[in-house]
């Protein structure tokens, strides 16, 4: 149900989102609207779209409560205020876009909250749900580039590991992306863990883990996959 209150804010941001056609930079560009609410202190703004994102099951209306979150990865208290809101937002995910979106803000709160967050990541490893499989790895370096700041070798590669076998498609996508940024990040620990597993990879997994390596390194590995 609807807080009160916040009756006038949901309609406005309805009606303009369903104004709207296009694709995604064309609602990134229109998410820049200046709402009524606009000047409200962040905790409320973001009370507001927590209720957009609980009460509308629509990928474009999700989105933008996605886009509102990302203008806002700078400050660290918003960071801290916005983790117990959004950590819940994943149970209304059921497709790689929303769960990838919510990746790059679940890893920048990562940085400032590594235990806490390091924690969730660690119990959605073992749930049921795809997404949060995929969500438990993805959210450990997202695109490593994006940060100066990354958890332990060993603390990504504890999560990786029982993902290894996993049957789904978008979980094992997932894994071969945390294991691409691993070896962007400790490329000799990587190489090292690549060798040693490579045989455990699943084809997905394989693909998009050889991404980022050179092609002697690619070659040498499918050697070793191949080796009986």
């Amino acid at each position: 149900m609807n807080k009160p209150g916040y009756q006038t804010e949901l309609q406005e941001i309805r009606s303009h989102i369903r104004s709207l056609s296009g694709n995604v930079p064309l609602h990134r560009s229109a998410s820049r609207r200046r709402y009524s609410f606009a000047d409200l202190p962040f905790g409320e703004q973001l009370a507001i779209w927590d209720e957009v994102w609980r009460s509308e099951n629509n990928f474009w209306t999700r989105l933008h409560a996605y886009f509102f979150l990302e203008r806002h990865l700078k400050k660290e208290s918003e960071l801290r205020e916005m983790w117990p809101v959004i950590v819940h937002w994943l149970d209304q995910v059921d497709d790689w876009g929303l769960c990838d979106a919510l990746a790059k803000v679940y890893t920048k709160i990562l940085v400032v909250m590594p235990d806490e967050v390091y924690a969730q990541l660690k119990a959605w490893n073992s749930d049921e749900n795809l997404w949060k499989r995929r969500q438990s790895v993805v959210s450990l370096l997202y695109y490593s580039r994006t940060k100066k700041q990354h958890p332990s070798f060993e603390d990504v590669e504890r999560l990786i590991a029982p993902l290894l076998t996993d049957k789904e498609y978008y979980v094992q996508k997932g894994v071969g992306w945390a294991l691409r940024e691993l070896h962007t990040v400790y490329p000799k620990e990587g190489l090292a863990w690549l060798k040693m597993h490579i045989r455990q990879l699943s084809p997905i997994a394989f693909t998009i883990a050889m991404e980022k390596l050179d092609t002697a390194t690619v070659n040498e590995l499918k050697a070793l996959r191949k080796r009986k």
